[in-house]
């Protein structure tokens, strides 16, 4: 295993699981069916604030210091994104947001303790945020508000830079086979976890998961 080979290899091993992650159903299940501008807005507010917590936490307690600034960086760019999302909602600032629940696949990020498993979960974790930013994208089209799908794809672009930048960190990290199959399975766990809680949320409203051929 090599970086050049590693986003392919997890692309390939979760196919379903991102392709189902990438349909109109996955918005359907972030918003719990309340298909209206502000629950979307409400739905990305709490993943960005997630992600910041997430990668807030890796950067006070990695153990290299390559990959605690990386993640400070990346908890910094969450903020901000977390904060323009927020902007959206009337102004509404930090202080007035109060997020759900923390999303399954954060809950399963947290949980990982060394380097490797924290880099592979993290592109893992972009790899599924990238599909929910293109339901964002489309939803606003459909919308007619332009401004908004740009600023959702100005997001899912800055994901590019995330996985370009945590790619190469993954390289510095992982020195052994150990190490690169403890990233692997990482980053297909963070996959599997967001689609878990995206199969379970939508059989719990009576819908099917899977798509209609």
């Amino acid at each position: 295993m090599n970086a050049d080979k590693f986003l392919d290899s997890v692309r390939d091993d979760n196919e379903t699981a991102l392709s189902r992650l990438g349909s109109s159903k996955s918005l359907y299940a972030e918003t719990e069916g309340e298909m209206e501008p502000e629950t979307v807005f409400r739905a990305a507010a709490d993943a960005e604030y997630a992600a910041s917590e997430t990668f807030g936490q890796w950067a006070d307690d990695a153990a290299a210091e390559e990959v605690r600034e990386t993640f400070a960086d990346f908890a910094d760019q969450e903020r901000d994104h977390y904060e323009q999302v927020l902007g959206k909602l009337d102004g509404e600032t930090p202080d007035d947001h109060d997020p759900s629940e923390v999303p399954a696949i954060h809950e399963y990020l947290r949980d990982l303790e060394d380097d490797p498993a924290r880099v592979g979960g993290f592109l893992g974790r972009t790899l599924a945020s990238e599909k929910s930013k293109e339901q964002m994208v489309g939803f606003f089209v459909g919308q007619a508000d332009p401004q908004t799908a740009q600023l959702f794809r100005n997001l899912g672009d800055d994901l590019d830079g995330q996985l370009e930048r945590g790619t190469a960190l993954l390289a510095e990290v992982c020195e052994s086979d150990e190490e690169w199959d403890a990233a692997l399975d990482a980053a297909s766990g963070a996959i599997q976890a967001a689609y878990d809680e995206y199969t379970e949320t939508l059989e719990g409203m009576g819908v099917n998961p899977k798509p209609v051929c």
